[in-house]
């Protein structure tokens, strides 16, 4: 096994990747930007360097760097995390052509699928129903104008580098086009240091579905079953849960042959999830591939009872699959909260600054993935993510009255946070009901009852 591991991110993950790390018996070595000094992840790693000042661009994006800090501290391997470098397919390449091991696949697999217009490309070669849309990359207006005229307006500009919600815009008509075309590409460009975009059509009253899957070196591909995750605003998600309350046998299984078929088709190699919509009929249509961890992975964590972080790295080591093949056994049902700082009776914007009281919730089937601690510095810098409460039960009612309870006594006190909007929605009779669609946020917070 590898004797030491660069972390190449920052927050809960990076924490998350430190304890896989110390399971295995690995030291780790912790980069950090300026106002990050502070953060458990460099209190807890073995070695922690600075790689620059708060803008990603001159630190967590910056892959000089990230392989001169690996280079430095002897570093065998990086495991990048999601966002920032994850799916990147120049840093892969770098990272293997400096003889470090990169936990992920490879540039031609993370540009195979992690550039999600190839991606399209190659589950149509494949047979796999996908979302009307541009044929590749959209160069400029002028194009994008004649592709959106053609599937017909309302279209979704996506950026190809994408995820995480961002660099995604819905275009209601041609009036708009210009104006999101433009900052799309410029959220794309600071975001993930790609400009690149495509269109799709954009489908109103379905249900985001995504599989997760892993493969090895050795040939092997399995899927870990689902994860639903429509209930987002502006495409960021805000609650996953595992199992789907709208999946059936036979969807799991035709999804999860064609995510498979996905994997198999690039040779893929780690954690990867590739993402579908789901009408009313149940008919589904491929939209994207993450060739990451994803955020939501405890969901499938808990109701598989598998470490997805700790298979990553072993399979980046070279090591077979632990995983057994065939349809994966689903046990209870788990729910994840993503608990943010920000104020959503402002339109959520966000709210960084200092965390006075942090008591967190306890109990059975309660995990807590975070990296707050009372006088922590919220920075303004980064994404808002703060925390992600994991429930879990025997069943989706029994999930959501223990997620409810924790909401209630979770205490984050210093900033703003998403923790009473989320109570609110595991209280709302059309959460309660299940197979909410993508809409359901926006419905939801024409009827919240703003505290």
């Amino acid at each position: 096994m590898f004797k030491k591991l660069l972390v190449a991110n920052r927050g809960e993950i990076a924490l998350r990747i430190i304890r896989a790390c110390q399971e295995l018996g690995i030291k780790t070595v912790a980069v950090y930007s300026e106002p990050d000094r502070e953060s458990l992840h460099v209190r807890f790693a073995d070695e922690a360097v600075c790689i620059g000042p708060a803008s990603p661009t001159e630190s967590y994006l910056d892959a000089a760097r990230i392989i001169a800090s690996a280079e430095i501290t002897g570093a065998e391997a990086i495991h990048p995390g999601y966002g920032f470098l994850a799916e990147n397919a120049e840093f892969s390449e770098i990272c293997r052509r400096s003889g470090i091991v990169f936990i992920g696949p490879s540039a031609n697999q993370i540009q195979a699928m992690g550039d999600k217009a190839t991606a399209r490309e190659t589950m149509q070669r494949l047979g796999v129903p996908t979302v009307p849309g541009s044929k590749g990359l959209v160069p400029d207006l002028e194009n994008a104008k004649g592709i959106a005229c053609d599937i017909g307006f309302p279209v979704m500009i996506k950026a190809s580098a994408g995820g995480g919600g961002k660099g995604m815009r819905v275009v209601e008509n041609e009036e708009e086009l210009p104006k999101l075309f433009h900052t799309t590409q410029a959220e794309a460009q600071a975001t993930f240091g790609n400009s690149d975009i495509y269109i799709e059509k954009y489908i109103s009253g379905i249900r985001h579905i995504e599989i997760q899957i892993f493969g090895d070196s050795h040939g092997k591909v399995v899927h870990l079953g689902e994860r639903d995750c429509s209930t987002q605003r502006r495409h960021q998600k805000l609650i996953e849960e595992s199992p789907s309350s709208g999946m059936t046998s036979q969807m799991r299984k035709s999804m999860g042959k064609a995510a498979i078929a996905a994997g198999q088709g690039i040779d893929y190699v780690g954690a990867g999830t590739v993402e579908f919509l789901v009408d009313e009929e149940g008919e589904y249509y491929f939209i994207e591939m993450n060739t990451r961890i994803q955020v939501e992975h405890p969901v499938t964590e808990v109701v598989t009872g598998l470490d997805l972080v700790k298979e990553q790295i072993r399979v980046a080591f070279g090591e077979e699959l632990s995983f057994p093949s065939g349809e994966p056994s689903l046990q209870g049902h788990a729910i994840e909260f993503r608990i943010n700082a920000e104020d959503p009776s402002r339109n959520f914007m966000p709210s960084p600054g200092c965390i006075q009281t942090f008591q967190p919730p306890g109990g059975p089937g309660i995990r807590l993935d975070t990296h707050l601690y009372t006088g922590y510095q919220v920075p303004p810098y980064y994404d808002s993510l703060l925390a992600k409460l994991i429930v879990s039960g025997s069943n989706r009612e029994e999930a959501i009255v223990r997620g409810r309870h924790a909401l209630d006594s979770f205490i984050i006190e210093g900033v703003q946070t998403s923790i009473p909007f989320l109570s609110q929605i595991t209280r709302d009779d059309e959460f309660i009901a299940g197979g909410v669609d993508t809409g359901f946020v926006e419905r939801f917070l024409k009827r919240w009852v703003k505290e």
